[in-house]
């Protein structure tokens, strides 16, 4: 699978973009991802955090921004990548921005390790900018090349916080709003109350309710929810 097969938009979601994200306490990450995005600021980027914090999202924001610009740019997600040959890192020097996806997946795996290690310096020799998520901090990563972590220190590193019970329920009113569904506080905290508060569950549900409402014609009320959802 070479780079011209992964062009700028495949696997991309359409509703990932910065628009759609609510950053709260992560402002700063925010504004670097959009400089580099349009092929200013920092030319490595590395940020973490754990499932459902959206970092995916974010990474695919950045592709999203980056063709808005007419900056050529390729999406990685390793996550459906790590079970083919490594070759996929080849080439990437040629393009202006690479978003490589789940990088702890390469840890403890030889071969991984190094085509990435080579890829770096390729599109770090190049002038290219590259923005790497994983889920722990890059000494934690677990990866057996120790010229790895010490490359991926060499840019700006970042940890996606946590939101909160309140920020959660903004998030859910704005995708709503987004879906142009209209979700009052009271059932966006019903559903925080009685879902798991990962936010791609939280996702999954609204998603749901969007469908549902709109067959049924109903708007969301405690009672709707509670039927569709089995809550």
């Amino acid at each position: 699978m070479m780079v011209s097969q992964l062009t700028l938009g495949v696997g991309l979601r359409d509703e990932a973009t910065f628009a759609n994200y609510y950053e709260a306490n992560n402002g700063p990450l925010i504004q670097e991802l959009k400089k580099t995005a349009s092929g200013q600021g920092e030319k490595i980027i590395y940020f973490c955090g754990s499932g459902g914090l959206g970092c995916t999202h974010l990474l695919q924001a950045v592709c999203h921004e980056a063709n808005r610009n007419k900056l050529s740019a390729v999406y990685l997600p390793l996550t459906s990548l790590i079970d083919f040959s490594p070759a996929v890192f080849e080439g990437l020097e040629s393009l202006k921005l690479i978003c490589i996806d789940d990088l702890h997946l390469i840890a403890g795996r030889p071969l991984w390790e190094e085509a990435f290690f080579h890829a770096y310096n390729r599109i770090y020799d190049a002038g290219a900018r590259l923005i790497v998520t994983a889920n722990v901090m890059p000494k934690s990563l677990g990866v057996v090349l120790p010229d790895v972590v010490s490359r991926l220190s060499w840019g700006v590193v970042f940890q996606l916080h946590s939101l909160m019970d309140l920020e959660k329920l903004a998030v859910l009113i704005m995708r709503a709003e987004r879906r142009g569904m209209m979700l009052s506080e009271e059932v966006g905290k019903y559903i925080l109350n009685h879902c798991p508060r990962h936010m791609s569950t939280l996702f999954a549900a609204l998603e749901a309710l969007d469908k549902a409402s709109l067959a049924a014609q109903r708007k969301l009320t405690v009672p709707f929810v509670k039927s569709i959802l089995q809550i």
